[in-house]
């Protein structure tokens, strides 16, 4: 975390265990964000806590700080199917990022951490749930179904951790979510955390009614975006946008960059004709296979891919360090993703670029967007005669397995996007 981001409190003086002081120190961890400042007194003293900072902020190792320090304190137990800590996340993507990070602060301790997350892993996944784990990370829907097949029992949960809440309830989650909770003990016999970059009302009703009166953090809740992202917005006719995108590629040159699209088809479409003009980009969406996915994160996360296409699914979750630009090629229909998009970038007080194109199809939600942000976002004007020429775009591979692969069901497709 850059020092700019930080506060004067230092981990050391707020009574960790040694075990996790070493994994902090391991880590280059030795000062608190805000938002660890102001929840780590509570969940601390085994107090729930509902808390709102900005993406990026370090509400992650706030809450696996306080998950670890419980743990320690208690006593373990004896049945090995039973979980002592259960962390949901709403993707695979942010599920398996808080599980690297609590394998790195938790280095020193004796506490297993296990992973469920659809999509890829099952029976690896099943057999070290099975072998017994003290925290489980989860999304709903994997978690739900080890769950219903007995893989683990919930009966002895000491700490329930709810990350993303708001997305849980954009995902369509809360019935799964609310199926979990009731299987936990009750309120009073648990620590209770749930973090979220908005507090809605939807989600405070959620915090009353499956916590123990959890105290309330909101940190810097009027700045809405990142102080150090530095937002332009174009306006550029619906065929200028791939030129445009081109030209800036080639102006700022950016070191990693993650380029926002509303749907997979056009995702492709881009993704083709970058190729096409020599740049080394990747589609990152739903319909991507797990394996796939990590891979391509994988690269773009060690620097060998610079460019990253998504759709919403990469909007939130991803701990990505050097996001140096985010492109929102097409503005969200949400004002609240057009925050978490430009939330990739100037992660844990780095500084980033974000750079909009309000074009005729989605100009729409410019107006809500910039209510919801409190501010205008500067404008940048440019002559359509700047506009290179583009080369063809790369032809699509053709799969024949694809092809003649039998379609998903509806409900099908459901189960896929709830796991």
């Amino acid at each position: 975390m850059a020092s700019t981001h930080l506060t004067d409190t230092a981990f050391s003086t707020l009574g960790l265990s040694e075990q996790l002081m070493q994994g902090l120190n391991a880590a280059g961890f030795t000062h608190c964000s805000p938002i660890q400042e102001q929840t780590l007194p509570i969940t601390l003293q085994s107090k729930d806590v509902a808390g709102q900072a900005q993406t990026g902020t370090g509400k992650t190792i706030a809450f696996l700080l306080a998950t670890y320090q419980n743990l320690m304190m208690g006593e373990p137990s004896e049945n090995p199917r039973s979980i002592r800590a259960l962390i949901l996340a709403p993707t695979r993507e942010l599920a398996i990022q808080i599980y690297n990070d609590a394998t790195i602060i938790g280095k020193y301790t004796s506490i297993k951490v296990g992973l469920a997350y659809g999509g890829t892993d099952y029976e690896k996944q099943r057999q070290t749930l099975e072998d017994g784990v003290d925290i489980l990370i989860g999304t709903p829907g994997r978690t739900i179904d080890f769950f219903k097949q007995k893989v683990f029992n919930l009966k002895c949960a000491e700490v329930l951790v709810l990350d993303e809440a708001d997305r849980m309830f954009d995902l369509g989650f809360i019935n799964d979510i609310r199926y979990l909770l009731r299987r936990l003990p009750e309120p009073t016999q648990r620590l209770n955390m749930l973090f979220s970059a908005t507090l809605s009302f939807k989600v405070t009703e959620l915090a009353y009614e499956h916590m123990n009166e959890p105290e309330m953090v909101r940190i810097e809740p009027e700045q809405i975006t990142a102080k150090q992202v530095e937002e332009f917005m174009y306006y550029p006719a619906d065929n200028e946008k791939i030129p445009l995108l081109v030209m800036l590629l080639n102006e700022q040159t950016p070191t990693r960059a993650i380029i926002f699209i509303n749907t997979k088809h056009n995702a492709d479409k881009l993704n083709r004709t970058l190729e096409g003009n020599d740049f080394n980009s990747a589609v990152l969406s739903g319909d991507v296979p797990q394996k796939k996915r990590q891979r391509i994160l994988k690269q773009f996360q060690e620097g060998n891919l610079p460019i990253l296409i998504a759709t919403d699914v990469a909007a939130r979750g991803l701990h990505i360090p050097d996001v140096s630009h985010v492109f929102n090629f097409d503005l969200p229909q949400d004002a609240e993703d057009y925050v978490h998009r430009i939330g990739r970038t100037a992660r844990s007080g780095a500084s980033g670029i974000a750079i909009s194109f309000a074009c005729e199809t989605y100009a729409y939600s410019l107006p809500d967007i910039e209510a919801y942000i409190t501010h205008k976002i500067p404008f940048k004007h440019v002559d359509s005669a700047d506009l290179p020429t583009l080369k063809p775009a790369t032809k699509k591979v053709y799969n024949a397995a694809a092809k003649h692969a039998k379609p998903r069901s509806h409900q099908q497709n459901r189960q896929h996007h709830r796991k």
